[in-house]
C-alpha cells in the first residue's frame, strides 16, 4: 500500500514537471521565439503586409478591395468609381446567412461549372461592362484585349492583384476621368508592375491598392 501511494505520488510529480517544462517551451519561449524572427526578418508580413497613405493604415496588400460610389436610393449593387483602377470581380463572396445580426462578408470561390449557366451569365455581363466602361472618345476597346482575370473572381473572391493586360486596359478611362496624360498614367502602371515570383512563378502583376494609392499621391500633386 505505501508502495503504491508512493508510486503514485512520484508519476503524479513526475506527469506535473513535464506539464510545467512543456508549457513553458512550447507555450512560451518557442512563441516569443518565432515571434521575435518574423518581427526581425520579416516585420511587414508579420504585421498583416500593411499599406500606409499619409502615414495611415488603408489596408493590407494580401487583401482586395472595392472602389465603388455611394449607393444611389434604390440600388442594391453599387457601381463602380471609375475614376479609380478596379479590381477582380467579387462573385465569390458570400453574406452571412447563419446569423443575420453580424453583416459578414464570406470569402470564397463561385463554384460554377466553365459551362453553368449563371457563370457564363456573369461572365458575359461583366465582359460588356468592362468593354463600355473602360472605352473613351479616343479609345475603344475592343472584346479581344478584355483578359480572363477582369471578367472572373478568385478562388478567395478577394485577390487584391491584376494582370498587367487588366492594369494597361484601364489606362485610357483613368486617365481622362482624372485629367491626366495617358502616358503619366501609363508610368504610373509601370512603376508598379510586380514581375513574376523568383523570376518564373505566376505572371506580371499589379497591386490595386498600391496603384491607387499612387494615383491619388499623383492627383494630389497636380
Amino acid at each position: 500500500m505505501h508502495n503504491s501511494l508512493s508510486n503514485t505520488v512520484r508519476l503524479l510529480g513526475a506527469g506535473l514537471r513535464a506539464l510545467l517544462v512543456l508549457t513553458l517551451v512550447t507555450g512560451v519561449l518557442y512563441p516569443l521565439l518565432v515571434t521575435s524572427v518574423a518581427q526581425g526578418l520579416f516585420s511587414g508580413k508579420a504585421n498583416g503586409s500593411e499599406i500606409k497613405a499619409n502615414g495611415e493604415v488603408v489596408g493590407s496588400s494580401l487583401i482586395g478591395q472595392a472602389y465603388n460610389l455611394p449607393l444611389k436610393k434604390g440600388q442594391e449593387t453599387p457601381e463602380p468609381d471609375l475614376k479609380w483602377f478596379q479590381g477582380r470581380p467579387q462573385n465569390g463572396l458570400g453574406t452571412n446567412s447563419v446569423n443575420t445580426r453580424y453583416k459578414l462578408i464570406l470569402s470564397g470561390a463561385t463554384n460554377r461549372a466553365a459551362d453553368n449557366k449563371d457563370l457564363i451569365d456573369w461572365v458575359t455581363a461583366a465582359k460588356a461592362a468592362v468593354i463600355k466602361d473602360n472605352s473613351t472618345a479616343d479609345h475603344k476597346v475592343r472584346p479581344s484585349e478584355v483578359p480572363a482575370d477582369a471578367v472572373t473572381s478568385s478562388g478567395s473572391g478577394l485577390d487584391p492583384d491584376i494582370s498587367l493586360q487588366y492594369a494597361d486596359l484601364q489606362v485610357h478611362r483613368v486617365a481622362e476621368r482624372n485629367g491626366l496624360p495617358v502616358a503619366q498614367v501609363e508610368k504610373l502602371v509601370d512603376e508598379h508592375t510586380e514581375g513574376r515570383t523568383l523570376g518564373f512563378i505566376g505572371e506580371p502583376r499589379v497591386n490595386v491598392l498600391e496603384l491607387n494609392v499612387a494615383l491619388k499621391d499623383l492627383l494630389a500633386k497636380s
